[in-house]
């Protein structure tokens, strides 16, 4: 039973192997370029000698603490230590430059914990209803999903909608060099081979926002030196007025998550940059996103961690994995002998007990470890930008060369940090470029695939009600600005 494996885990022995995945997990997701998922496949030869229930044990504890270690340097230093921490830093590094630092993490600390524990009852009780929609979703229903997240673009772009779009389109075109899926010709490589396999993700993230940082910091430093940041603790722990206020945005955000991580190869990423955009459209102060907007960062942060229980829901019930730190997971349960799917609740029940109270331990664990740490979190903002800068571009060099090992990474880290920084020194929001590079690929990989099903013919799109019904929420968001602004007009033209 659930019972048995909540106190079975509460042992000396599980419960150090909880708090050991845990703490490796928030480190990692602090380092830029090295991910939870880098880290369970580093530890998965390890977990050869261990019981199955402590293999499965100690690798969801690494994928919830990597989930949340991301929202420390995201806030405090604007630098994504995970891609899906991406959003986070659009508004929690303003609030905390801002001179709240600690109510940053603490609102994002709290909005991890919340998105946890809806993911886990999910998990629990909804599984086996959850994973027959995330099956039922086919090509035709992630391209319009992803289409509809792409033309939100616009509700990302600040005051500037052409300016927003025109980064957008500009990340999308970067995700264009490698080798096409499909044909298997390749598409603007220019003859170099690294560019067979395309701009990786991660080097791309850690140059947009730490290299451009730095780049940005040291030209506004020699500027003016007199905006010297004092971190404050003040609201790491949020009171029960808080929780009234941003209880709505951390739920409906949390399912969002948990919706968006059922469905395969989609994210966490994605996840928080739905609920983000979500959030935005429902806020009664949307103009207070992207300068320190205390919605954005809960929104964010709750769809975030909420993906690691919905990613579960289908490798549980039909040995799907939705992403990579789920493909380790099956791994290893592979490994120990055990088979994902609808035979695994009846074979090995205890294994499955055991994932489920791990989840949710891991959250609570992560929690108290992150408000434990905020106390030296915080004080990495008073620490002089002599040390800073430095350190933080040799561990983005050394994280962009670990991912493959190769020294055009660092390149690409270094040439995007270049991009992001001429970006926002001419008022381009760097939210569109993320948003339209990371999602392109997925948007075009499912199109293709939906074409080739139905042989070449869109007649079938019209057949798929809920992907019919993403398109005509992304129609009227492209028409949303243009509406916005005849009205606008029309508000302002005498009677």
């Amino acid at each position: 039973m659930l019972a048995d494996a909540f106190l079975t885990l509460l042992a000396p022995h599980s419960l150090g192997i909880l708090l050991a995945g845990v703490f490796a997990g928030i480190i990692v997701g602090v380092l830029p370029g090295i991910t939870a998922g880098m880290l369970m496949a580093l530890t998965l030869p390890f977990t050869f000698a261990m019981a199955p229930a402590d293999a499965v044990v100690l690798l969801i504890a690494m994928f919830v603490g990597g989930a949340s270690g991301g929202l420390i340097t995201a806030t405090l230093m604007r630098i994504p230590g995970e891609p899906n921490a991406v959003m986070t830093c659009l508004d929690g590094y303003p609030l905390a430059r801002s001179g709240q630092p600690g109510r940053a993490l603490g609102l994002g600390n709290a909005a991890s914990i919340v998105g946890g524990a809806v993911s886990w009852l999910a998990l629990v009780l909804l599984s086996e209803p959850l994973s027959r929609v995330g099956v039922y979703f086919g090509p035709w229903e992630t391209f319009a999903l992803v289409t509809m997240a792409l033309t939100l673009i616009a509700s990302l772009s600040g005051r500037s909608v052409v300016k927003g779009l025109i980064s957008g389109f500009l990340g999308m075109l970067m995700s264009f060099p490698g080798i096409d899926e499909s044909s298997g010709v390749k598409r603007l490589t220019f003859d170099q081979t690294w560019l067979d396999a395309g701009l990786d993700v991660l080097p791309v993230m850690i140059g947009l926002f730490a290299v451009s940082q730095i780049l940005s910091d040291i030209v506004h430093r020699a500027e003016d030196r007199s905006d010297i940041v004092r971190a404050s603790l003040k609201g790491v722990f949020l009171s029960v007025r808080d929780y009234a206020v941003h209880g709505w945005t951390m739920l409906r955000s949390s399912l969002i998550g948990v919706g968006i991580g059922i469905l395969p190869g989609v994210g966490a990423t994605i996840a928080s940059i739905v609920a983000y955009m979500t959030a935005k459209k429902a806020s009664r102060h949307p103009e207070r996103f992207g300068h320190g907007s205390e919605e954005a960062i809960v929104a964010a942060e709750s769809a975030n961690n909420a993906t690691t229980g919905g990613t579960l829901i289908p490798l549980l019930s039909l040995g799907v994995p939705a992403g990579l730190a789920d493909s380790i997971l099956l791994s290893a349960l592979i490994i120990h002998n055990l088979q994902p799917g609808p035979m695994l609740h009846v074979a090995n029940p205890q294994i499955v007990n055991a994932i489920m109270a791990s989840h949710l331990l891991a959250h609570v664990i992560m929690y108290f470890m992150m408000i434990g740490g905020t106390f030296l979190f915080a004080r990495m903002m008073l620490v002089s930008t002599a040390w800073i800068y430095p350190t933080v571009l040799a561990i983005s060099i050394v994280g962009a060369f670990a991912l493959n090992n190769r020294m055009s990474d660092v390149w690409v880290m270094l040439g995007f940090g270049v991009v992001g920084f001429l970006l926002e020194r001419g008022g381009a929001p760097l939210a569109p470029f993320v948003i339209g590079f990371i999602l392109q690929p997925l948007a075009e990989k499912d199109l293709r695939t939906a074409l080739m099903a139905s042989g070449g013919s869109w007649e079938a799109l019209a057949e798929r009600p809920v992907a019919m019904g993403f398109l005509a929420v992304a129609a009227l968001a492209m028409a949303s600005p243009l509406l916005r602004t005849k009205w606008t007009k029309r508000g302002r033209s005498p009677d």
